[in-house]
């Protein structure tokens, strides 16, 4: 099982010491951030340093939206969460009333047989990578409850159904802006592993996941190369990659890109280009085998990584010109529509923290053609969206898309 994040000392911060720190995590100096937010840079200094308190609602969704965070991040964890986008607050709630029941089946209960229960998996798995959210979330608390009591039956046939229940559940909940149920999910996908070095490298890339959603990076840094140690000393510690299988080949590769994110969040570069590298060394061997339709793993998703990693650096430019190569390349389209919305929409963030909003507008845009529910449903995409409607100079398609989803007033015709 892995070990609790520990207490965040940064939550107990005042309000304004945390947007200064989301603010500098951003690459932001206070004027562009105070130009963000249409205020002077006199004003955010003062907030930063609590000479001038920042206690009306209007005003911290305007700071909550210019960083690219919620609300409750601002104000701290005991804060009331604002309700989830688009219809999901139910469903939410119903996965964590799933996943806090531990009631022991009684013989009324008839838990679906393995296969039934693998098909249901695969369905909302394949949900999932298209980015339909609102249908894994349908099927996720039925599935989490049922596999758990089929667990109780046939434990060695369910333990992999269990482990990847939970790893889906935990990756969704990311999505969805609920980190501390994605790190629970994740924990418990790691507890369903048990001693299979492979599952517990797959359950670890979404404890990786769900710990950077609760900005410990430095702990999702230790999951990632944990499991990469793992399956290196369990499977082909004296393997050359050219020899790996292909699943070990990607899962590792995998778990090395997460681990070069983690470490850009960090600050720390070095670190950082060594597991990139060591990522795209394993991706250009996994390319070369014809393997990247099957699990998505290929030179192009590194890539993307490496995009992230330099805008967590601070590096815009670098992050823009890996984001323009990456979309250019052949296995882009290839990649599932849920990643590739997602990746737009960090770097739609980028390109915000540049000050193009032009690129910015159309990132998002392209996002939301790609994956609808990346924009409009994850709390990261409408929060960049009321962004750059409040910039002014919003496009047409813009503004039409942030009143569809009622964000802003329908424009008048």
């Amino acid at each position: 099982m892995s070990v609790p994040p520990p207490r965040d000392n940064r939550r107990e911060l005042p309000i304004g010491r945390r947007i200064a720190q989301l603010r500098v995590r951003r690459g932001m100096n206070q004027q562009v951030f105070a130009d963000r937010i249409g205020r002077s840079k006199s004003w955010v200094d003062k907030v930063e340093r609590g000479v001038r308190r920042l206690d009306r609602l209007p005003m911290i969704e305007a700071v909550a939206a210019a960083l690219g965070v919620t609300p409750a991040v601002l104000l701290g964890r005991t804060t009331r969460r604002a309700p989830a986008a688009g219809g999901t607050a139910a469903a939410v709630e119903a996965v964590r009333e799933a996943l806090a029941d531990h009631d022991t089946p009684t013989g009324r209960d008839w838990p679906p047989t393995v296969t039934e229960l693998d098909r249901q998996l695969r369905y909302a798995e394949t949900a999932y990578r298209y980015a339909h959210h609102q249908q894994t979330l349908r099927v996720l608390p039925g599935l989490l409850t049922a596999t758990r009591h089929a667990h109780h039956t046939t434990p060695t046939l369910t333990g992999p159904l269990l482990a990847r229940v939970h790893r889906l559940t935990a990756q969704t909940m990311v999505k969805l802006g609920e980190p501390h149920l994605a790190w629970l999910a994740a924990d418990r996908a790691m507890t369903a592993a048990a001693d299979d070095p492979d599952r517990a490298g797959h359950a670890a890339v979404a404890l990786a996941q769900a710990l950077r959603a609760l900005d410990r990076p430095r702990l999702a840094l230790l999951a990632a190369t944990t499991a990469v140690r793992r399956l290196a000393v369990s499977r082909y510690q004296q393997t050359p990659p050219e020899h790996l299988p292909a699943d070990d080949l990607a899962l590792t590769g995998t778990l090395l890109a997460e681990a070069a994110i983690a470490a850009a969040t960090c600050g720390d570069t070095t670190t950082c280009k060594e597991y990139a590298d060591r990522a795209h060394h394993l991706a250009a061997v996994h390319d070369a085998r014809g393997h990247h339709h099957d699990d998505g793993f290929a030179p192009v998703s590194v890539d993307l990584a490496r995009a992230l990693a330099a805008a967590r650096l601070g590096d815009h430019a670098t992050a823009v010109a890996l984001h323009h190569r990456a979309t250019r390349d052949a296995g882009w389209p290839r990649l599932p529509a849920e990643h590739r919305a997602a990746h737009l929409i960090d770097m739609a963030r980028a390109h915000l923290d540049t000050g193009d909003h032009h690129a910015a507008g159309r990132a998002l845009l392209t996002a939301d053609q790609t994956a609808p529910a990346e924009v409009r449903l994850r709390p990261v995409g409408r929060a960049l969206l009321t962004t750059l409607v409040r910039a002014g100079r919003t496009p047409a398609d813009l503004t039409r898309l942030a009143a569809t989803i009622g964000l802003t007033r329908p424009p008048r015709s």
